[in-house]
């Protein structure tokens, strides 16, 4: 692979809003999820060097083009061979575990690379209900969510050793600052990381119809904790940059194709770029497709430039994590380069 250009770490003034990639490690077609292992290290190395804030793994099952199923590990796996970003689940879907399994493997992150783990939550199945069933076991799991987010939290307290029926214990885990985040997609996730007090992710990359009035709900919702005095968000969106307008508009054929795919519920690994989409979905379909991708960020530097400071002014977001699926790695890498320039040349701050 011929390795992007190197652009200047940018200085923290620029930070007012922070730049993050979310990654869900995707297959191409012609590749193996080991392929989109290395290519995701790659690009967190990359995005350290690049002054990128965190570095977020999402859980996906059933998905031939999505390999971060076993979220943890490869959490742990970018966290060993990185040094200082910060690395995490965006997110880890709660319903599919036992809260104290997840307490005990962010614990254990926690532990091995302190002050870099972050820990966000969702309660959707990540997954297509055969997979949800195969991982839940329990049908119920994400009506009691309210409940286990309570019990996860817990284990992150201290154990009062005194009592006479001790609960369970997350070792590690206890006593561990694990930043917890809400992820949502709609205003249920909105209003519970409001009235917790937690900071609150959005995911605009696919759920654009709710992103504003999530916002405003968790902005009006929240209530200040020891640990978190004001709201926090981050808001999720694809980018595709690309040295020209047209040339990013031909890699996004490959984010239309995973769309239309996952669409007819038949997930498949990513395509390659094609010239032009038209014969290959319907018109309702392409309508359906561009709909939930009505906020993606494609096109040029300039393009680009304008169109991320369109959404920060939207937004008021705190936060921007990108993703960006491309069916070459080295289109992936370029992409997130050009975002990171822009951020260090441009004003794209509140």
């Amino acid at each position: 692979m011929n390795h992007p250009r190197m652009c200047t770490q940018v200085s923290g003034s620029l930070n007012s809003v922070q730049l993050s990639i979310l990654d869900l490690a995707p297959v191409s077609e012609g590749a193996e999820p080991a392929d989109a292992f290395r290519n995701s290290l790659e690009l967190a190395r990359y995005a350290e060097q690049w002054g990128f804030h965190r570095y977020w793994l999402a859980e996906h099952h059933s998905s031939p083009g999505t390999a971060s199923s076993a979220t943890s590990v490869l959490i742990s796996h970018i966290a060993a061979l990185t040094r200082h970003i910060r690395v995490g689940s965006g997110g880890i879907m709660l319903p599919n575990h036992a809260p104290l399994a997840i307490a005990e493997q962010f614990g254990t992150l926690e532990s091995l690379y302190p002050g870099r783990i972050d820990l966000g939550i969702g309660r959707a199945p990540g997954s297509n209900q055969a997979a949800a069933r195969a991982l839940r076991r329990d049908t119920d799991a994400a009506q009691d969510f309210p409940e286990r987010l309570g019990e996860l939290r817990s284990y992150f307290k201290a154990a009062d050793t005194a009592d006479e029926r001790p609960r369970a214990r997350a070792v590690p885990g206890e006593r561990l600052e694990v930043p917890i985040w809400l992820l949502g997609s709609s205003d249920y996730s909105a209003r519970l990381a409001g009235t917790l007090g937690l900071p609150f992710a959005f995911a605009g990359q696919f759920s654009p119809a709710y992103m504003m009035p999530a916002l405003s709900l968790y902005r009006r919702s929240f209530v200040p904790t020891a640990r978190l005095q004001k709201p926090l968000v981050m808001v999720g969106v694809h980018v595709i940059a690309a040295d020209t307008d047209e040339q990013a508009q031909r890699l996004a054929t490959s984010l239309y194709q995973k769309f239309l795919a996952l669409s007819r519920g038949r997930p498949s690994k990513i395509q390659p770029p094609v010239h032009t989409m038209d014969g290959r979905w319907t018109d309702q379909e392409r309508h359906n497709v561009l709909s939930q991708l009505r906020d993606a960020i494609i096109g040029s530097p300039s393009t680009v430039q304008e169109k991320l400071h369109q959404l920060v002014a939207k937004t008021q977001a705190d936060e921007l994590i990108i993703a960006t699926d491309a069916y070459r790695a080295e289109d992936r890498l370029r992409s997130y380069e050009i975002v990171r320039q822009l951020w260090g040349t441009s004003s794209l701050q509140q």
